[in-house]
């Protein structure tokens, strides 16, 4: 079976080696990486890493938004206040959304998950204006996005357990969404494990870019013990902050190639890209 079949259409396994296929949108590339659209120029073989960033605790802070977002959402599913909001560390919000019904006495029903999903888009979108008051870019996230984006051949998405529209409200609020192709993410309101969800977000940057993306160019930047397990399992590798919730230890322990203190040292971060994606450390590993 041919990987792709057309300029907007692809059709891509949903991991690797599986019999199921995903159908995912191929629109013509925006932004930073435009000029790298396979069907404009002949540079498509220009790209050669993929780096995914985890957004909340990783890039960005903004708990106290989110909570509000969820507890309005809460009461338009439910009719009822929200009174346990399930912690969220470092799962997809379709996961902290199943805990939080269930925490809070309601029994799930089929249409609940699209229907919070819906509810809390419309909900973080009414606060987005607050993001900025409310909530921080961690230390150096957007001089270490703007470095990684001067490497030779890198395209950057997300890899996020936030649902996408509410992802790209979290870069904009903090103009970090210049350098983040969004197209070719990962996003919560997909009900995948976050491994599984790395090698779809692997496919769609193949059909937009025209390049196979494997765990020898493709490098995961997260903050959760969680991210690291993705890494491992999903096929990529992983340079762990030590910015959210996770001690440096405990992301050591999980097996993270790379541990950082933060994103401060815009150098250091790029330095540990390099070195997880050059050909000569892709055969190492």
């Amino acid at each position: 079976m041919r990987a792709c079949f057309g300029r907007y259409l692809a059709l891509c396994p949903l991991w690797a080696g599986s019999s199921r296929w995903l159908w995912v949108q191929r629109a013509p590339l925006r932004g930073p990486y435009a000029e790298h659209d396979p069907h404009r120029t002949p540079t498509e073989a220009a790209i050669n890493r993929l780096v995914l960033w985890n957004v909340d605790l990783t890039l960005v802070d903004v708990a106290i938004v989110t909570r509000d977002a969820y507890a309005d959402a809460f009461r338009l599913v439910t009719g009822r206040p929200l009174v346990k909001l399930a912690p969220a560390a470092g799962r997809p919000d379709s996961e902290i959304i199943f805990e939080t019904l269930a925490v809070n006495g309601i029994a799930v029903e089929d249409d609940h998950l699209p229907r919070f999903i819906d509810a809390l888009a419309v909900s973080f979108a009414e606060r987005r204006g607050r993001l900025a008051k409310d909530g921080r870019a961690l230390p150096g996230a957007k001089d270490a996005l703007k470095a990684v984006s001067r490497l030779d051949g890198v395209v950057q998405s997300v890899l996020t357990g936030t649902i996408k529209s509410n992802a790209v409200h979290k870069l904009k609020a903090f103009g970090l969404d210049k350098w983040i192709d969004v197209e070719v993410g990962g996003y919560g309101e997909e009900v995948y494990p976050k491994a599984t969800l790395l090698q779809v977000a692997q496919g769609r940057a193949k059909a937009g870019y025209g390049v196979a993306f494997t765990a020898g160019n493709t490098v995961l930047i997260g903050d959760s013990t969680r991210d690291v397990q993705a890494a491992k399992i999903g096929g990529a590798a992983m340079i762990a902050v030590a910015s959210g919730r996770s001690t440096t230890a405990e992301l050591q322990e999980a097996g993270a190639d790379i541990v950082l203190p933060d994103l401060s040292n815009p150098s250091e971060v790029v330095a540990a890209v390099a070195r997880l994606t050059t050909p000569a450390d892709r055969t190492a590993r």
